[in-house]
């Protein structure tokens, strides 16, 4: 969770102290305020100081860059770590919850007002240990709600003794802030009364006095006062706004007449970014007319010393984002031309960033592929939801959609993933090649999540649209999808005569890719029914992987091969190819991976004889297959070795020994890290790293 540091916080003992208080006896608390009054960092303080008193830790979820609330489970699922694997997210979230006591943070809520009111009704009925902490601009309407109002900074009259202007917190979080902006400041007897008129003219606003403390790197403190006095007389906001609303908004267009041309549009252009934005992207999407690409970097370093933006070190690079009230106020300003030409820029950077960022293509870079689509998703899903939502071309949304299916099943976002897949096909409805490849997509996640019902009807258009246009270069994914709902539907002998047809026809397209993710079906699916078959498959997908050095197919590689080769009698190197797989997935945090490889592993333990680890293996196993809305028993080549190992495991340690042991691991359940212990004497194997 974030924390925020004494350094980055400023006052609210009171409101600090009331929240904890109401946290001890109510069980949803809902911080309400204008933008810019600070409910967000408010809320991370109180979660801050709240930490050590809940067993299953604290979890914040930050919603402002969340624009369906269909979303909002998926995505508080995947912040908690699980895997997005059920149609129904939030069965998978309340199984989850259901025991666990914790604080549950969901931050900027109003623009999802109905959405997270259901959620929240809905989460604390099922959890009942679960503590809810809101912040957002209304009141969620919520039984059970305790509502704590976040008032502005308390402000001193200027005409006070300075030692008591000094001990008001607007005055401490001006003078702060205005440290930072202007090194060498400080609060004296003599610029006291203008601090404490700059705060009370501000409303002790925090938003907008840090803003007025970011203009003392250029201009003195007692001609700040005038200017800032001088432009809130002359704007007129809107008269339907409350009082500290129109302050705010008086702010923001000081501020940005502040700023020169140049860094107004910058400001404005910026806006469209919910995740931000690094150099070589503001460069390539907001430069054109007033903004030369070449000045894009001293523009943004002159919004960055104005507190427009926040400039953020992300792997070696920095990264510029904005505070969310002040991004609403840029996207104000974008009109016209303008907004139009930027839109187009924006979607086509961010369609050439899918094109170019695809981990399932069998290439090194795929683990930073991921890492770079993860942080950029917010970016992503304003792209998609401009193209299907918006004035974008839907077909470019619907192509982005689908060209992100490997994102969605390594990210556990099958769900967002059939979202706008859904979307896509309703806007789409053309039988071109997007229509197509969107629905052996579609049919893919809808598998995955054991909703074989919704599958069948876009996997038979798929087929038969394939045929007959001849889209030679999605037929085999149409056939391969084909076998894995063979499988389903059990029929395991059709499922794999399709699965070696897709291989095939992979092979012949010469397209390496598709050859390596159908050598993992083929030697999955395989295992029971033709293990010699399934090894040379498992080798011939790891030989690819090593050759063209790809991580993360690597690691499925590995698992594939490990099962097949423990159905051959091979332990020591099955254990070997795990533990491996279960080190690396482990750290990327693909628990598909992961809960398969723990439980092999429990296997591994128990033909050593160390029942007792093979028991706490298989407890934590039960914890990543419910994350993963999962069973063994829904997978032919896990179930019989399943059941074996906790028949010896049960025999060897008694009934009792049997299920204190398990309850041990399940509770470590996401991170089995600490169950690392002996294995096998004398042999190295990777079971003991998990």
């Amino acid at each position: 969770m974030a924390v925020v540091s004494e350094s980055t916080f400023v006052g609210r003992r009171h409101e600090v102290a009331a929240a904890r208080k109401a946290l001890a006896r109510a069980r949803l608390l809902t911080l309400t305020g204008t933008g810019g009054v600070g409910k967000s960092r408010l809320a991370l303080k109180v979660a801050a100081t709240l930490r050590g008193g809940f067993r299953d830790g604290v979890e914040v979820v930050q919603l402002s860059s969340l624009a369906a609330g269909e979303l909002l489970a998926p995505t508080v699922a995947a912040a908690l770590g699980l895997r997005d694997g059920d149609s129904d997210p939030m069965a998978l979230l309340e199984d989850h919850l259901a025991g666990r006591r914790m604080l549950l943070v969901l931050d900027n809520c109003e623009h999802l007002l109905d959405a997270c009111a259901r959620f929240a009704a809905r989460v604390l009925r099922e959890a009942p240990r679960l503590r809810l902490l809101v912040t957002s601009r209304q009141r969620l309407g919520v039984y059970g709600e305790h509502v704590l109002p976040v008032p502005s900074l308390p402000v001193p009259d200027p005409g006070l003794p300075p030692h008591v202007i000094a001990r008001h917190d607007a005055v401490r979080l001006f003078a702060d802030r205005a440290a930072d902006a202007s090194p060498g400041f400080r609060l004296t007897r003599e610029n006291a009364a203008d601090v404490a008129m700059l705060a009370r003219r501000l409303d002790g606003l925090p938003l907008a006095i840090e803003l007025a403390a970011a203009r003392l790197r250029t201009v003195p403190l007692d001609r700040l006062a005038r200017e800032l006095d001088e432009r809130l007389q002359a704007v007129t906001s809107p008269a339907t706004l409350p009082p500290r609303q129109r302050t705010l908004r008086a702010t923001m267009e000081w501020s940005y007449r502040l700023c020169s041309a140049g860094e107004q549009r910058l400001w404005a252009r910026l806006s469209m970014f919910p995740a931000g934005a690094g150099l070589e992207t503001a460069e390539a999407v907001c430069a054109g007319g007033e903004v030369d690409g070449c000045e894009v970097l001293d523009l943004a370093a002159g919004l960055v010393d104005k507190s427009i933006l926040i400039g953020e070190q992300a792997e070696g690079c920095v990264r510029y984002r904005m505070l969310d009230t002040i991004r609403a106020y840029g996207c104000e300003r974008l009109a016209g031309d303008e907004e139009r030409d930027l839109r187009e820029r924006y979607i086509g950077h961010h369609r050439d960033l899918v094109a170019r960022n695809r981990i399932h293509e069998t290439v090194p870079d795929q683990l930073e592929r991921y890492r770079l689509l993860r942080r950029e998703l917010p970016n992503l899903r304003a792209a998609i939801e401009t193209c299907l939502g918006g004035p974008g071309p839907p077909a470019v949304g619907l192509e982005m959609a689908a060209s992100l299916w490997s994102f969605w099943l390594l990210s556990g976002s099958a769900t967002e993933g059939r979202y706008w897949l859904e979307r896509g096909l309703e806007r789409v409805t053309a039988p071109g090649r997007g229509r197509a490849t969107a629905l052996w997509v579609y049919s893919m996640l809808a598998l995955r999540q054991g909703d074989p019902a919704a599958a069948a009807p876009r996997l038979e258009e798929c087929g038969a649209l394939v045929r007959r246009e001849g889209f030679a270069d999605v037929l085999p994914y149409a056939v391969r999808t084909s076998g894995v709902a063979a499988f389903s539907a059990g029929e395991p002998g059709r499922g794999l005569a399709l699965l070696e047809e897709s291989l095939a026809l992979h092979r012949a397209a010469g397209d390496l890719d598709g050859v390596a993710f159908n050598l993992y079906y083929v030697a999955a699916y395989g295992a029971s029914q033709s293990p010699g078959r399934a090894a040379e498959c498992g080798e011939e997908m790891l030989a690819l992987c090593e050759e063209h050095g790809a991580p993360v197919t690597r690691s499925y590689a590995q698992l594939v091969l490990g099962i097949v080769l423990w159905n051959l009698g091979d332990l020591q190197r099955a254990e070997e190819l795990v533990g491996e797989a279960a080190e690396f997935t482990r750290d990327i945090d693909d628990k598909w991976c992961l809960t398969q490889c723990v439980e092999v592993l429990a296997w591994a333990a128990g033909a050593h004889g160390d029942h007792g680890r093979a028991a706490r293996l298989l407890g934590a196993a039960h914890a990543l297959w419910q994350s993963v809305d999962a069973s063994p028993f829904r997978l032919s080549y896990h179930a019989p070795w399943h059941e074996r190992c906790v028949a010896r495991a049960r025999r060897a340690l008694g009934v009792q020994a049997y299920q204190a042991a398990f309850r041990e691991g399940a509770r470590l359940g996401l991170d089995p890290r600490p169950l690392a212990g002996s294995g096998r004497p004398g042999a190295h194997h990777a079971s003991g790293r998990v």
